[in-house]
């Protein structure tokens, strides 16, 4: 061999290799992106909104919640404890149809009990407790978000409705029997009511 089909051989692979490392490092990259997308979901996207696209100080944020809020154990409820935040709740929403803000301002109500009662903290700014909820039950934090919002008396009748019924879904995670079945597995809605507001 010539020692120009040498050179030209060395540098099609030296070009090969750094191809393949960029490559590399660019997958890599994404795959770790995608973790915190997959766990957070659209906690993860709301971040990333309202960093202005940065998605690497939504995943510096969610790296420090699940810092802070990972080792949080929900306390399992009784029975009798379930039964009476669902007959609550249930109560609730029959009273939203005749008076809309009562009922939300009631629900954010039984909501903080109910996620004091699971074990999460409830002392300090209300963003804090779903800083906490976030890293156990990211699918459904925006519902309650919405709903500590209307609580306010922010919101049409139609944002009430919304909220409450986004609300339902995490009540419904929070009085799961199983912990499987409460947050990090979005429990499956076996009729068009649930346990939401429709």
């Amino acid at each position: 061999m010539s020692r120009a089909v040498i050179i030209i051989a060395a540098l099609v692979v030296v070009t090969l290799v750094v191809v393949m490392a960029v490559l590399l490092a660019a997958l890599g990259h994404r795959r770790i992106g995608r973790g915190p997308r997959r766990r957070f979901g659209p906690e993860y996207e709301r971040l990333v909104t309202r960093h202005q696209g940065d998605a690497k100080a939504a995943d510096r944020e969610l790296g420090e919640r699940l810092k802070q809020h990972g080792s949080v154990r929900e306390r399992p409820l009784s029975s009798a404890s379930r039964e009476q935040y669902t007959a609550q709740w249930a109560g609730i929403q029959k009273r939203f149809v005749d008076s809309p803000q009562e009922a939300v301002t009631e629900a954010d109500a039984l909501l903080a009990r109910l996620t004091s009662d699971r074990g999460f903290p409830v002392d300090g700014p209300f963003e804090e407790r779903l800083a906490a909820l976030s890293v156990h039950h990211a699918q459904h934090v925006d519902g309650y978000r919405s709903l500590h919002g209307a609580a306010g008396g922010r919101g049409s009748t139609e944002q009430n409705r919304r909220a409450m019924a986004g609300a339902g879904e995490l009540f419904d995670a929070l009085v799961a029997r199983h912990p499987a079945d409460s947050g990090r597995h979005r429990p499956q809605r076996h009729q068009a009511g649930g346990s939401g507001t429709r």
